[in-house]
């Protein structure tokens, strides 16, 4: 595993460094300079607050391919009765919060710091992180937020108050923008995207298409 000076923004390269289960660097900083640059060598950034910075990029890697996306008759019957309505970069702030706060089954805190949260809002202002917002009766009640990098969307992660919130939003992201996303990268496996089609891909295979999507940009 490699350290990263913080003084120049440099990574390994993924496609030929393999780290002990898709650990790839530790150290560094979280600049948005570095951030960008990472997520486009497919590399993201996963740690505990207060502890060391790490990077990853796991193998296999969890996708789903717009075209592919599954929708059960009860969550289009949701859909279709308009329980939700949705919106995009309307309130970034407020989602990267709700999900730095959720609870999560099995985690007794959040891995989402102060400083990596708020180099996200800075990379938003710059236009490159999107919010989808999910509203019942004038309130957020699910959303979530990633980095746009050409035709590749790289979540990060979602939040849901009221019931098929996250999933209602997702969905509607992924039919609204089949023209204009050719893949959305998960990360890791949960079985809530699991159920929504997403699947797991070789990661020389996602690096492959990450790399033909930055020399189209």
């Amino acid at each position: 595993m490699v350290r990263l000076d913080e003084n120049e923004i440099s990574f390994p390269d993924p496609e030929v460094y393999d780290g002990h289960d898709g650990l790839i660097a530790y150290g560094g900083d979280l600049s948005i300079e570095r951030i960008w640059f990472a997520y486009q060598l497919g590399i993201f950034p996963w740690y505990n607050p207060g502890e060391e910075i790490l990077w990853w990029c796991p193998d296999p890697r969890f996708i789903l391919v717009p075209d592919e996306i599954k929708v059960s008759k009860s969550m289009r019957k949701i859909l279709n009765r308009d329980v939700f309505t949705f919106s995009e970069n309307k309130n970034f702030r407020e989602v990267i919060k709700n999900c730095q706060q959720t609870e999560r089954k099995g985690q007794s805190g959040t891995w989402l710091s102060d400083e990596l949260m708020n180099s996200f809002i800075k990379l938003h202002e710059y236009g490159l992180a999107r919010s989808i917002e999910v509203w019942q009766d004038g309130e957020l009640v699910g959303g979530f937020y990633g980095l746009q990098i050409g035709n590749v969307f790289c979540g990060e992660s979602m939040f849901a108050k009221v019931s098929n919130a996250s999933k209602a939003g997702f969905i509607h992201f992924v039919e609204s923008n089949k023209d204009q996303i050719e893949l959305i990268d998960c990360q890791s496996h949960t079985e809530h995207l699991e159920s929504l089609g997403a699947k797991m891909i070789p990661k020389k295979e996602f690096l492959k298409i990450l790399h033909e999507n930055n020399e189209r940009r």
